[in-house]
């Protein structure tokens, strides 16, 4: 499918997965606004991100000995226990060497080159080039890197199928009126009907994304509802660290989910939510997170409150038949650089209206 609307950046995406690896730096190594943005906030979560900040003369002679600087640099002024060089797409079309700069540099610091662009169609290329990079210099074993590689296409697969990326263009919206979902549901939870409520969260994201299940706990304590989240300890060490604070706060706040799946297996988590949807019965469902990984015929005859951070989202739910769809908008800058529960706008609603 050729799209015309914005999709995630490969090189962003690299950089995401950098963090993951607790890289302590990462050199974007092309023009000084190149991933900006992402650059600025990624700086809130401990990794810093420097530039080579080529400009007509590099894109012309090239950029090595710039690359070479920025590294001594990096070395020195920070310290840190890993760098990466993350192409861009300057850099790439000139046709820069990051292995040979990183050699010539003479650093002594762990090191690696990630040959990446943003001219793929899929954002994963980017989380690809970084992983095999580390495999081949062991920061991760060939079998983690076998897993990431397929939960990676799962969620490609889910948003394909169900997500952002189902159709050429989707309008962004901004879901439903939270305070009219949060009535419907607080009189659910106050009635004797049974309720599910499932976080299927994207890595980070679960920082927020959690604040609905303490909401609901702490609005009816009392109410006929099962947790489930997922918040097993696999994958990434970023991503296994963020699993254990979440769960230990939901625990200390009276949340003991079901564990099902790890915050990166959120794209192929589906199959697994819908065979506990299947054994609960229940007649009201919550899902936050990632909500389209469950499947449509999955929640007929259910009324489904679910919870995205994304605004391209909100019509594809509302084809699948659930009810209400909230949004929470700016949700990734505020649980970057966090490490407890960030509480949510749907969640803070839910409370005052008790």
């Amino acid at each position: 499918m050729r799209y015309i609307q914005p999709r995630p950046s490969s090189i962003v995406a690299a950089l995401y997965t950098l963090r993951d690896l607790e890289v302590d730096a990462a050199i974007l190594h092309g023009p000084s606004g190149c991933s900006f943005k992402h650059a600025r906030l990624l700086e809130e979560d401990g990794i810093r991100v420097l530039t080579t900040s080529l400009g007509d003369e590099e894109f012309i002679f090239g950029g090595q000995h710039i690359l070479e600087d920025v590294l001594r640099y990096a070395e020195k002024e920070f310290h840190p226990n890993k760098i990466a060089v993350v192409g861009t797409c300057v850099s790439m079309i000139i046709g820069e060497d990051l292995e040979a700069a990183i050699e010539a540099s003479g650093i002594s610091t762990p090191a690696i080159g990630v040959s990446i662009h943003a001219g793929f169609r899929e954002n994963v290329d980017g989380v690809i080039a970084v992983l095999d990079a580390a495999a081949k210099k062991n920061w991760i074993s060939e079998e983690e890197l076998n897993r990431q590689k397929r939960i990676l296409a799962a969620a490609n697969k889910t948003e394909r199928e169900r997500g952002a990326a189902s159709k050429s263009y989707i309008q962004p919206l901004r879901g439903d009126l939270k305070h009219v979902a949060a009535a419907e549901l607080l009189k659910l939870l106050r009635s004797d009907k049974k309720g599910l409520a499932i976080m299927n969260a994207k890595k980070e994201t679960a920082y927020m994304f959690a604040d609905h299940l303490c909401a609901v706990h702490e609005v009816a304590p009392e109410a006929n509802i099962s947790f489930a989240a997922n918040l097993e300890q696999r994958g990434l060490p970023k991503v296994r660290n963020d699993a254990k604070a979440i769960l230990d706060e939901l625990k200390s706040r009276g949340v003991n989910p079901e564990l099902i799946g790890s915050l990166d297996e959120y794209g192929e988590n589906g199959s697994a939510l819908e065979e506990k949807i299947k054994s609960v019965k229940p007649d009201y469902l919550i899902l936050t997170g990632v909500p389209h990984a469950v499947s449509p015929e999955a929640v007929k005859g259910i009324t489904v409150f679910s919870i995205t951070n994304g605004p391209r989202q909100v019509e594809p739910l509302k084809e699948q038949g659930h009810d209400f769809v909230l949004v929470e908008l700016d949700l990734h800058p505020k649980t970057l650089g966090v490490h407890s529960i960030v509480e949510s706008e749907f969640g803070a609603t839910l409370r005052n209206i008790q």
